[in-house]
């Protein structure tokens, strides 16, 4: 809200919850859910999501870093022989996901 410079007000108001939700989690009454975290993640698209869930990441988002530094990509860790890939799941910005069966 700091960095767009809006009220509390106008902040709910644009990511659609109620102002009283904004102003329980201000004060430490309750903790943001997955739907409201979603929410700000897809008004402001600048908003890293990793970055918004435990700090890992940068804000703004830039384009470059969009998975936290600890999270192993393909080729960067060697292979198991003795495993086998049983299923891909890819998620989605918008927390839609696919699912992918051997």
């Amino acid at each position: 809200m700091d960095y767009y410079d809006l009220s509390a007000a106008v902040f709910a108001d644009k990511i659609g919850v109620q102002r009283s939700s904004i102003s329980h989690l201000l004060s430490g009454r309750n903790k943001p859910s997955l739907d409201f975290i979603m929410k700000i993640t897809s008004v402001f698209k600048e908003v890293e999501l990793y970055w918004l869930i435990d700090g890992k990441g940068t804000f703004p988002k830039n384009s470059l870093s969009t998975l936290p530094s600890s999270t192993p990509t393909f080729g960067s860790s060697k292979i198991d022989e003795g495993k086998k890939i049983q299923r891909i799941v890819v998620f989605y910005s918008d927390g839609t996901f696919d699912e992918y069966l051997k």
